[in-house]
């Protein structure tokens, strides 16, 4: 799948220099794509529709203050958007119903590595199953780098979101997740599920950023010529 989207070179816009993004770019020129825009945070006046003229896709890694706006125009210029900034949730359903009436094109997720995409299908699927299981206490942690802004996670929010709505004995005062900041770890993800007789672990582990950076890309490459709202489960299909 993801050689197939590769084939094509794309010419994209960085939103968002920071380590994410240095990695983002170089992945993707290993990849053959090129990046004539790169707008990092002492930069924002350089989104113009002139910088984005024949770009195939902005790629945004921002902070959660700038990215609804970087989001927006963006749109304005007709340029689809990946974004992967996290820490603005609440602000989320207000850019896709923009995105929809603009005839614009988002891609969002908390999360672009594919490993982390299969630790949510399973999440669903053991958060299901223990719903059977009341005795078994649910709680998380998540450990990220010390330069990390959110907290938790936007990954843990989206994991304990899906243990929220697929398991009615859980209730959001009950589900307990633990936020540490150290060094310049990449993401850990634990999900416990915890009875007297024994206990059951969910884990991810990133290793690189890299894991990161080459969901990003294949994302940029899934929507071109697409128009909407769109997702890793709309990507995957799991």
């Amino acid at each position: 799948m993801a050689s197939f989207f590769y084939l094509v070179p794309m010419k994209i816009a960085l939103i968002g220099y920071g380590k994410m993004g240095r990695t983002i770019e170089a992945l993707g020129i290993k990849q053959g794509h090129s990046f004539p825009v790169i707008i990092d945070k002492d930069r924002p006046e350089q989104l113009t529709a002139q910088k984005l003229k024949g770009i195939d896709a902005a790629i945004e890694f921002s902070i959660p203050e700038a990215a609804p706006a970087n989001i927006i125009t963006c749109f304005d210029f007709g340029v689809p958007v990946v974004s992967g900034t996290t820490g603005w949730n609440e602000k989320i359903p207000e850019i896709e119903a923009t995105c929809l009436e603009k005839r614009a094109t988002l891609f969002h997720a908390s999360n672009f590595s594919i490993g982390v995409n299969i630790l949510f299908a399973m999440n669903r699927k053991l958060a299901k199953i223990m719903e059977l299981f009341p005795e078994y206490d649910v709680s998380m942690s998540e450990v990220h780098h010390v330069h990390k802004l959110d907290a938790p996670s936007g990954t843990a929010i989206s994991l304990a979101e899906q243990i929220l709505e697929l398991n009615s004995n859980i209730s959001s005062d009950k589900l307990h997740i633990e936020s540490i900041r150290e060094g310049e770890v990449n993401g850990k993800h634990y999900i416990y599920y915890e009875s007297d007789m024994d206990s059951i672990t969910l884990s991810h582990e990133a290793k690189t950023r890299d894991a990161f950076a080459a969901g990003a890309l294949l994302a940029a490459a899934f929507i071109q010529d697409k128009r909407g709202v769109f997702g890793m489960q709309d990507l995957l299909k799991f």
